[in-house]
């Protein structure tokens, strides 16, 4: 996902109120793009959490990074 790098700080807040449903790992600070890592069970909770943070900040989804076998 890519956001605002000014709202790094603001994207953990959130994360964190929303009891952890995941870990984000900052890709590139200067872009703002993020990994969000969380439990597939817990996907339709991540859905809704971007839906909440895209009201307070921009909010864009990227594909997923291709994984190596």
């Amino acid at each position: 996902m890519r956001i605002a790098p000014s709202d790094i700080g603001l994207f953990r807040f959130l994360l964190e109120g929303y009891d952890n449903l995941g870990v984000f790992t900052v890709v590139n600070k200067f872009k703002g793009i993020l990994l969000l890592r969380y439990s597939p069970h817990l996907a339709r909770e991540v859905r809704m959490f971007l839906r909440a943070a895209a009201t307070e900040m921009a909010v864009e989804i990227l594909p997923a990074p291709l994984q190596e076998p």
